[in-house]
């Protein structure tokens, strides 16, 4: 059993990171490599302080994984230098945990019975436990194609490469489904792709992952639109016609702009994804980006990932400046009981990697007016101090300024990192005769499936801008419902159901 006093004798550590000056001279994953031996003796100890809890609250599916991650066994069994078997429990449960093991925020280690109080040295370093076991699992060749021995005959088409299209292709593949991937860009992966930068996720690891699924029998169609008109496109006649199912992985990627700023229309202010998928273009070897930080004074407006994201990326093209714009005040730096109790998400400031390299973040601020110059380039931003509050009488959401000063930065380049509104609208969501809901997502019925019969849908395009391990978990379970709907029953896990949301306080 797990040792109840290991949290008491090791200390929380984190992953190492490369040095700064080191990180913004690449595009290379922030941490540093380490040799096997050492990086798997330190994992070993960060294991040691889970205490394999009588109610382990780190994959409960509302509070911590909803991919139900089986992370107790695991750690206990990478604290016993059993990384083969802890690489089978976490495969059990998660198609991709080097993704997870990167880019998840860990609701998990959020819900661990460590984080209930300081005093208890923080939560299990689970995040990099799982890392370290799918590096591992490459490393040794744990990770192989499990390639079905029997066939069903029937055929699925799944229309988007992200994670929850990936996570649905490996499941249907492996239960023995002719299974199609419809990509409309030119590589797959989506927004894991061309969304996180390269120093978050080097793309040979989406890459290594993605030949797993070829070998177990996936096929993959790139820069192909689904019910598009234009040259390669494939209809939606001929997408029912020829499979049996359809499920529906196309993401949240309608970006949120602020249309009613003063001065939006100056050349200079851009949506994130306007930045990114670039970049990210030019890292893959696709020539420069027309969209380059080089040299200029960028201001990110938006204080979530997709901010960071960018805020990163900016300082390794080498900006001159780097200031990230947050209307909300700047959260405590511990969990604060009374507005987010253990073991729901707490509101506490999250430092991401990149701004331990550059720039600076101003909380409790927006953008007034975009200011820019005879020629329309856009010159500075005014900023003022506001307040975020809910209207009592209808509960909308308002950014109230306070005081009359006015705050002026330079600024080049604007990137506006404020969320996503839903789904595109898609020719190919007329054609199959769906609706975006206000949230402009997909509604679906408790079987996934949508209102037009035999379509499913998952992942960000029916939850929203989301997380990765959501995404995996939706892949899942739209998986075992599209198993159950061709063959009349399934065996495949289906981790969360449609209408599943993760514990908050109101």
């Amino acid at each position: 059993m797990a040792d109840p006093n290991g949290f008491l004798a090791h200390l929380r550590k984190d992953a190492p990171k490369r040095p700064v000056a080191d990180r913004l001279a690449d595009w290379r994953e922030v941490y540093r490599d380490q040799i096997p031996a050492e990086r798997e003796r330190q994992v070993r100890r960060q294991a040691t302080r889970c205490m394999d809890c009588g109610v382990p609250f780190c994959h409960s599916g509302s509070a911590g994984c909803p991919l139900g991650n089986l992370i107790p066994e695991w750690n206990d069994l990478v604290r016993r230098g059993d990384w083969a078997l802890a690489s089978d429990r976490l495969h059990a449960t998660n198609n991709f945990p080097e993704f997870t093991g990167r880019l998840c925020p860990a609701p998990c280690e959020a819900a661990c019975v460590l984080a209930i109080t300081p005093e208890s040295g923080g939560a299990v370093t689970i995040k990099r436990v799982e890392n370290a076991i799918a590096e591992v699992s490459w490393e040794r060749d744990y990770v192989t194609a499990q390639v079905s021995t029997v066939s069903s005959g029937r055929k699925v088409a799944i229309v988007g490469s992200g994670p929850a299209g990936l996570a649905a292709a490996q499941q249907l593949t492996r239960a023995g489904h002719e299974v199609t991937v419809y990509e409309r860009d030119d590589r797959l992966g989506g927004l894991l792709r061309y969304g996180i930068p390269e120093f978050k996720m080097e793309k040979r690891v989406l890459d290594r992952r993605l030949a797993q699924l070829r070998a177990e029998g996936t096929r993959f169609v790139t820069g192909r639109e689904v019910g598009g008109s234009g040259p390669g496109a494939l209809s939606v006649e001929e997408l029912r016609a020829g499979h049996d199912a359809v499920v529906l992985a196309v993401g949240a990627l309608q970006g949120r702009d602020a249309p009613d700023v003063p001065g939006r229309e100056l050349r200079g202010v851009h949506l994130a994804m306007d930045h990114l998928v670039p970049a990210n273009k030019q890292c893959e070897g696709d020539g420069p980006t027309p969209l380059d930080a080089r040299g200029k004074h960028v201001v990110i407006i938006g204080g979530g990932d997709t901010g960071a994201d960018c805020y990163g990326t900016a300082t390794r093209q080498g900006a001159a400046s780097v200031t990230q714009l947050d209307q909300y005040p700047r959260p405590p730096d511990d969990r604060d009981d009374e507005r987010s109790p253990w073991p729901v998400w707490p509101w506490i400031l999250r430092t991401y990697p990149a701004h331990e390299e550059s720039g600076e973040r101003r909380f409790a601020v927006a953008v007034e007016k975009f200011v820019g110059d005879d020629e329309g380039n856009l010159t500075s931003v005014q900023l003022r101090e506001v307040k975020v509050r809910r209207d009592p009488d209808t509960g909308t959401r308002e950014v109230v300024p306070v005081g009359d000063e006015v705050h002026v930065l330079p600024a080049d380049l604007v990137l506006l990192a404020i969320g996503f509104d839903g789904v595109q609208p898609l020719p190919l969501l007329d054609h199959l005769g769906l609706t975006r809901t206000p949230r402009g997502t997909l509604s679906c019925g408790p079987d996934w499936q949508t209102t037009t019969p035999g379509v499913f849908v998952c992942g960000d395009a029916h939850r929203g801008a989301s997380l990765v391990v959501w995404a995996i978990a939706e892949g899942r379970s739209v998986a075992h419902a599209v198993d159950a709907h061709l063959t009349g029953a399934s065996d495949l896990p289906a981790p969360v159901h449609p209408t599943a949301l993760p514990l908050t306080v109101r």
